[in-house]
């Protein structure tokens, strides 16, 4: 079974400038250090192959940003195996299709996050979010990333969960597209 959340659906064509990098579990034990590093070195990449019209210094920060953000949250979350990741670029928009497996309970607990997410402005709840964790220093989980990514960037996000596709534990794309100027 397929659960889609959000916007899905890739829009950049087979002609545009694309990058896909495996992110292998064994030997090297994957941490948030990895996606930093990973996701400066994609968002270099993509800020050279920008048309003129385009600010490289703004889109390299942009895509930078936007794919570490969902990144980290890939490796934090991950229950074993390899991190996937898909993009392109073709004029002003960038994508990007980060796979990685998550046990079923967390697959279950985000998809309720998602579906509060998805039901609110999400400008809105990024200053709600930003009120709690102000009061609770302790809190985790707050999903800041992803909230300032649709309410500052103006990214498009989507998820998917598919069970069937492993043998163990959710199939998890994270789907996100950012127009770039």
């Amino acid at each position: 079974m397929v659960e889609d959340f959000g916007e899905t659906a890739a829009r950049n064509s087979n002609a545009a400038t694309r990058f896909c990098m495996t992110l292998m579990a064994e030997p090297l034990e994957l941490s948030w250090h990895h996606s930093g590093a990973t996701s400066d070195f994609i968002g270099e990449y993509f800020s050279r192959a920008c048309g003129k019209d385009i600010d490289a210094i703004d889109a390299r920060h942009s895509i930078s940003y936007m794919l570490n953000e969902i990144l980290e949250n890939a490796i934090k979350f991950r229950h074993g195996g390899d991190i996937e990741i898909r993009s392109s670029l073709e004029a002003e928009t960038f994508e990007i299709q980060i796979r990685n497996r998550i046990d079923p309970e967390t697959a279950r607990t985000f998809q309720a996050h998602l579906k509060t997410l998805l039901e609110r402005e999400p400008g809105e709840l990024l200053l709600e979010r930003i009120e709690e964790n102000a009061l609770d220093p302790d809190s985790t989980g707050s999903g800041l990333g992803i909230l300032t990514l649709m309410s500052d960037y103006g990214a498009r996000l989507g998820w998917s969960f598919a069970s069937e596709r492993v043998s163990e534990g959710v199939e998890l794309t994270t789907f996100a597209s950012l127009r770039l100027s």
